[in-house]
């Protein structure tokens, strides 16, 4: 039977037999033996093994280059080298694919732009293998604090009719054959209304939590914002948690302990893959994800954190003023250099948040807020957005009138405030955007498997 490399590698001693199989790294050839590194992807590590010349297999050890899949069948042993502990002493060897001369990932430096070209092959590299085990390491971590806080997980829908943030970047889904334009007709299209890719699972979401309590939702995302920045994609994904019978406080409260739960998973649970972005990606990494996961969190309302960001002398590249959304590099501020700790912001203006958010009373300046919040980290700015929900369904109709909404539309929406209403709460935080955080990596192009973005769509 096959066994991982990486169950290889923490053996509790030798084995007189064990069957490997992966992908060549490297291969040096000795006299009368050579020496192969194979990686299987299980973990970042390689295992060294050594083929003696006229061992079965070894008529193919010169096809055995980089990239080439192999079996290795042979001893488990001790090894004499520095920095591993075990190795394979093969009394078989088998070339299962060949890897021709113009394998793309040779033993170099590549460039991510480059990697990204190639994604179906990058995972094979040891920053990308790393990556995406992370990722699915991150992703259970999820489901495990859900589940261990008595979340019930929720499939929302894909297909939707209605844009939840109210920015009209949707995409559409149709069948309809746009070279006839006589059949352009809503009514002839397969839904026989517009649909859309969804952009949130939230209002889907929140019809369950009001009968189920505690629910969330992970799960693809699509926005069709033609940004071309390096926290952008047009499919992502989504973690977002609903809370019945929760306000402001109980969700700031779930979603920075969400926070500092994924990144003390991260810290205890790397399995070596850290090490790799500590040492090759951001040198600071570990020391961040530590500030964050050892701190508390202070709190502070937009109207203060305004304030504080004007008085700060401070030049930014975005201005700061009452009423405008605040900025990355304002965000950052707030983290990195006058708090020195993760931030959550609550209470923003309620003309720059969707309607769905729970309208506060105005202040001593008639200025109306809402009851939104954001996490903020070092780093990366915003990693959780999210709010109380309007549960009051004549302030929430008005809301929907000024953002041009049609009840009819909404109707379903409505009826949650119509039957049996309470105060509910949740955010959403972008997966993607957290792996970034936990890796250090700058671009979310490098945190997808396949990335989708304007003018982007390959393999």
């Amino acid at each position: 039977m096959r066994t991982l490399i990486k169950r290889a590698l923490i053996s509790n001693g030798p084995m007189d037999s064990i069957t490997i199989k992966g992908w060549v790294r490297t291969r040096r050839n000795a006299k009368e033996f050579s020496f192969l590194e194979i990686n299987d992807g299980s973990c970042l590590a390689n295992i060294q093994c050594i083929a003696d010349a006229g061992i079965p297999g070894y008529e193919d050890a010169a096809r055995m280059t980089t990239g080439a899949a192999v079996g290795i069948t042979g001893k488990l042993i001790e090894s004499p080298g520095k920095g591993q502990q075990w190795e394979i002493h093969a009394s078989h060897i088998e070339l299962i694919g060949e890897a021709p001369a113009d394998y793309p990932l040779q033993k170099k430096g590549h460039s991510p732009e480059f990697l990204r070209s190639i994604s179906h092959l990058r995972p094979r590299a040891n920053l990308y293998g790393a990556t995406f085990r992370m990722r699915s390491r991150m992703a259970q971590a999820v489901h495990r604090f859900f589940d261990q806080r008595d979340f019930t997980y929720v499939h929302t829908p894909i297909i939707t009719d209605s844009d939840c943030e109210g920015a009209g970047e949707m995409f559409r889904v149709t069948t309809l054959d746009p070279t006839s334009p006589e059949k352009q007709r809503f009514e002839n299209d397969f839904f026989e209304k517009p649909t859309y890719l969804t952009v949130s699972g939230q209002l889907e979401g929140e019809a369950f939590a009001t009968a189920l309590s505690n629910i969330y939702t992970f799960g693809p995302t699509f926005r069709a914002e033609n940004s071309n920045t390096t926290r952008h994609a047009s499919e992502f994904w989504m973690i977002e948690p609903e809370m019945a019978f929760c306000d402001l406080e109980g969700d700031m409260d779930i979603a920075e302990e969400f926070t500092q739960y994924l990144v003390r998973d991260t810290l205890e649970h790397n399995d070596g893959d850290l090490d790799i972005f500590a040492r090759f990606v951001d040198k600071g990494l570990i020391d961040r994800l530590e500030f964050v996961a050892d701190k508390p969190f202070q709190r502070v309302s937009y109207t203060e954190a305004v304030e504080i960001l004007e008085k700060s002398g401070k030049k930014f590249d975005y201005p700061v003023e009452w009423g405008v959304n605040l900025q990355s590099e304002h965000e950052r501020f707030l983290t990195e250099e006058h708090f020195n700790s993760p931030v959550t912001v609550y209470n923003y203006p309620k003309s720059v948040k969707p309607f769905y958010m729970r309208t506060n009373e105005a202040d001593n300046q008639g200025r109306e807020t809402v009851t939104a919040m954001d996490v903020l980290v070092p780093g990366i700015g915003e990693i959780i957005g999210g709010a109380q929900r309007e549960e009051r369904i004549d302030i929430l109709k008005a809301n929907m009138a000024a953002h041009q909404l049609s009840e009819k539309d909404y109707r379903w929406y409505l009826d949650l405030r119509k039957y049996g209403t309470c105060p509910h709460a949740g955010f959403g935080m972008g997966f993607e955007r957290m792996l970034m955080f936990v890796t250090g990596m700058k671009n979310i192009r490098d945190v997808i498997p396949f990335s989708r973005t304007p003018g982007s769509c390959d393999f």
